[in-house]
């Protein structure tokens, strides 16, 4: 079996890389650790976290990623501005105080300059330690709301099972999906903590648990959280996608009985019900494990998904000879293999460990894998009305580079996207990744540097996508010679 493995992931590696799938990373604020490495008590200070976060893009987007999931609630407190939460010290070195601009709002515009989606990444029930806890003082939750709150095992968490939490969760999401242009949220730890057994929520139970078991109320608490934010994200703002990161594995399956921890009997989630019922629009489950442990949950994942997108959450950590000694090549066979069974994507943990090329990941990816853009995958159970197609673009020489033009239709209100195709040759096949020049983009420009010395024709094309990633069909080819001389 591992040798007929080894063959498939060989061939699997001649493949050219897909024209649609998820690249992502998880951009960690906690503690600084991807960004930002300092506090801000100055504008120069703050003008140096905006250059810190735009080289990270730069470096990302030079790799063609196409997706940031930025942590921007930590443990009870946020990197946005806030009525309701705290302010994380990590950006002005004093809890509850903001920095002179306001990061969530500047990381989304610089995203989208540079054709990614910003998916806000939310803590959903750790509020931390009792350190942690005293910093934020009375606008901790903890202070200001004792009855949502539960101690276990030195850490603070909401309580899953009293009714009021799922209120107190969702008028987090209501600012954040209110005042922001975020392109998704995204929940991590919605589920019970490490060791649930000794969960401290008896009273709870005996109140609201009525006449199902433990496991089964747990569960159901989880459920209903996640389908009242799906159903009013969608009543809202029905383009922002709703996600989560579930432990990597779903279940024990018959191919690993012993799978030990999993999403369904360790921590109550149940993501595939989620999924069943319509309830998340994709699924980026943690799975940081190597073999045996991995390639038989993708195809788990996958069976269950009910068409919405898996998206594997890979270890980048784990290349550290402190998380695991890994190769290069365990995570690149996860992508062939996640690639080729029917993922959507993948989404490393975490960007640090991607953007400083731990044991050469990403050249890697910039050099093979991710060589060329990709568009993201259409969401078409939300809506799947395709755009017209835009005008022909115009191309205009300025000096060593080609300025390319074109126009959104003025009936259309809603926000588009635009992928624009090139071709040296005298055909052009937007079905490949090969011929995309960028993607994403809300502009509708372009600069192309050119070699000004060397005379070539080009072809240029440009389709627009909404919201929801549907595609319109292809603008008519413009062609346009590039001369040393002027004609």
């Amino acid at each position: 079996c591992l040798l007929l493995l080894f063959v498939g992931m060989q061939w699997m590696k001649a493949v050219e890389p897909p024209k649609k799938e998820i690249r992502g990373v998880w951009l960690t604020t906690v503690y600084g650790l991807d960004w930002p490495h300092r506090p801000a008590t100055t504008a120069a200070g703050c003008e140096a976290q905006q250059q810190e976060l735009c080289r990270l893009l730069d470096r990302l987007a030079a790799a063609n990623f196409n997706t940031v999931f930025l942590q921007v609630r930590l443990r009870g407190d946020v990197i946005w501005r806030s009525a309701i939460e705290p302010a994380s010290k990590v950006f002005s070195g004093t809890s509850g105080k903001m920095p002179a601009y306001d990061p969530l709002a500047f990381a989304i515009d610089e995203c989208h300059k540079r054709g990614m989606e910003l998916h806000a990444w939310m803590v959903t029930f750790p509020l931390g330690t009792d350190k942690q806890v005293k910093e934020l003082g009375k606008r901790s939750v903890v202070k200001r709301h004792p009855e949502l709150c539960r101690r276990h095992r030195g850490e603070w968490y909401l309580d899953p099972g009293v009714p009021g939490t799922a209120d107190y969760i969702l008028s987090l999401v209501k600012e954040l999906v209110t005042y922001y242009d975020i392109d998704g949220i995204h929940f991590d730890y919605i589920r019970y903590p490490e060791q649930a057994k000794s969960f401290p929520d008896k009273s709870a139970y005996r109140k609201y648990g009525k006449r199902y078991t433990l496991a089964e109320w747990r569960r159901e608490n989880i459920d209903r959280i996640v389908a009242r934010i799906y159903d009013w994200v969608k009543s809202a703002k029905p383009w922002v996608q709703v996600s989560s990161s579930p432990l990597g594995k779903y279940s024990r399956i018959e191919r690993v009985p012993n799978a030990g921890w999993t999403a369904y009997e360790s921590v109550f989630q149940d993501p595939k019900r989620w999924m069943e019922e319509g309830k998340q629009d994709l699924i980026v489950p943690m799975m940081y494990y190597r073999h045996n442990d991995f390639f038989p949950f993708v195809d788990n994942w996958v069976s269950n998904s009910n068409g919405r997108l898996v998206v594997p959450g890979l270890g980048a950590y784990r290349l550290t000879e402190e998380e695991g000694d890994w190769t290069v090549n365990d995570i690149t066979d996860q992508i062939d293999y996640s690639r080729y069974f029917g993922g959507a994507g993948c989404v490393f943990f975490r960007a640090e460990h991607v953007l400083d090329n731990t044991k050469g990941l990403y050249d890697e990816l910039k050099n093979h894998y991710y060589k060329y853009p990709a568009q993201l995958p259409p969401l078409a159970w939300l809506d799947s009305s395709v755009p017209p197609a835009p005008e022909p673009l115009r191309v205009e020489r300025k000096g060593a580079e080609l300025l390319l033009t074109w126009q959104k239709p003025d009936s259309l209100k809603e926000d588009l996207s635009y992928t624009v195709y090139y071709s040296l040759r005298d055909t052009l096949d937007t079905a490949s990744a090969r011929n995309i020049l960028i993607t994403g983009i809300r502009d509708t420009s372009v600069y192309l540097p050119v070699d000004t010395l060397r005379e070539q024709g080009f072809l240029f094309s440009v389709s627009a996508s909404s919201r929801y990633h549907i595609e319109s069909l292809p603008s008519r080819e413009t062609y346009y010679y590039l001369s040393r001389y002027p004609k």
